[in-house]
């Protein structure tokens, strides 16, 4: 999928959240996924972002597991992303 630049602008606007851990693990895949993500991989990374932050702190955390399988793949995908 090709992502333009005011999609872009959009989604980093978007992974501001409440944390700065949040932030950085968001930006994550921006910045190494999102000009490359198929469309599935998008559109669950759009649903990700919908969550609540304290849903999102547990889940990258592990302090708990997601409910959702594809949000929860991603959730693991983007924590074994290197530090953006």
């Amino acid at each position: 999928m090709s992502i333009t630049p005011e999609q872009l602008s959009k989604l980093r606007w978007r992974c501001r959240r409440g944390t700065q851990e949040l932030d950085l693990l968001l930006m994550r895949f921006i910045v190494h996924r999102a000009a490359t993500a198929e469309t599935a991989e998008m559109l669950a990374f759009e649903r990700l972002l919908a969550c609540e932050d304290r849903d999102l702190q547990r889940w990258f955390l592990a302090y708990a597991a997601c409910p959702d399988p594809d949000l929860s793949a991603l959730v693991d995908a983007i924590r074994s992303l290197p530090a953006a």
